[in-house]
């Protein structure tokens, strides 16, 4: 089995990388994992076959194809926050690199699995209570519209028989390790990650902000999961609301207290940022994910759980 995974170097895409070099897929071992990004993906293997180049560019695109990848795991994208701020780079890499990609797809005439990675940053208020998994998609920001474009692709792919595809709307990725980076949603991970590192941390907007919370492993298990499951109880409609964890920022930071005790709460320093605030309050606050939770993917149980899920990552 060949398998492809752009966006190879981010924090998800590494993290899929090594579990498919290490394990395979669905039990079956991968001859070769195609690792694609704009940067050289860090993973370690001998069957890990790394390409550097931009997704957006329809001949680097194509020739990601050229080896008949079974497995696609579309991971590409730049994030929340950058996108909104610079709407050019914004379409280009996450709407025209998508496009690209899935051209090559169709071209190639072979049918792969085709797992696009997606956000409920395609929702847009005002929400009900628990967002079914009928609630229309209608973003209000130019990262929402993005991957509600590229769902739509993939959908109509499908429908045609160029791809077995499945767009996973992921929840915000939380705690995310290492270094901040441009996504509006960086902070929920910040005022987690830096605190329990004895670092101050910021917090740009108030504490009964909702949000819907997914850790790295649950994430990447949910991905693979996508990689193999039948899909056909689908039908046509192959964006799923994955499951995840309803927390506020106050939700957070008990948890907090919980496992790290007061003083780490000391040093997160309250900083209201109201562009922050206004792109978050856009974003959905809960689910209710029958469909997803019928074929097998699950969420985190509690932030406790996941904060010690992180030291021990860290400290490992």
């Amino acid at each position: 089995m060949n398998i492809l995974v752009t966006g190879a170097a981010g924090m998800l895409g590494a993290r899929l990388s090594a579990r498919l070099l290490g394990e395979g897929l669905g039990g079956r071992g991968a001859r070769r994992v195609i690792l694609a990004d704009a940067v050289r993906p860090d993973v370690p293997g001998a069957r890990a076959d790394c390409r550097v180049g931009d997704i957006s560019d329809p001949q680097f695109a194509a020739g990601l194809l050229a080896d008949r990848p079974e497995v696609i795991f579309h991971l590409a994208a730049i994030v929340s926050g950058e996108a909104e701020q610079d709407y050019t780079r914004g379409y280009r890499v996450n709407l025209d690199g998508t496009r690209h990609l899935f051209d090559a797809v169709r071209a190639a005439r072979y049918c792969p699995r085709v797992v696009f990675a997606s956000s409920v940053a395609v929702f847009g208020g005002p929400f009900p209570q628990r967002i079914p998994d009928d609630f229309i998609a209608a973003p209000q920001t130019s990262y929402g519209t993005q991957k509600v474009m590229g769902e739509l692709l993939l959908e109509d792919l499908t429908r045609r028989g160029h791809m077995d595809g499945v767009a996973l709307r992921l929840p915000t990725i939380c705690i995310r390790p290492g270094r901040p980076n441009k996504a509006a949603s960086g902070f929920f991970s910040g005022i987690l990650r830096e605190p329990l590192a004895g670092q101050e941390a910021v917090l740009p907007v108030p504490d009964d902000i909702r949000h819907w919370f997914a850790s790295p492993a649950a994430a990447v298990a949910n991905l693979l999961h996508a990689g193999q499951v039948d899909l056909s109880p689908l039908g046509h409609r192959r964006a799923l609301n994955l499951p995840g964890l309803s927390a506020t920022v106050g939700d957070q930071i008990e948890a907090l207290r919980q496992v790290a005790g007061a003083d780490a709460l000391r040093l997160i320093q309250r900083r209201p940022d109201a562009t922050i605030t206004r792109i978050i309050s856009s974003w959905a606050q809960d689910f209710d994910p029958v469909r997803a939770t019928a074929m097998g993917f699950s969420g985190d149980a509690s932030f406790v759980d996941i904060i010690r899920q992180h030291l021990a990552e860290t400290a490992g």
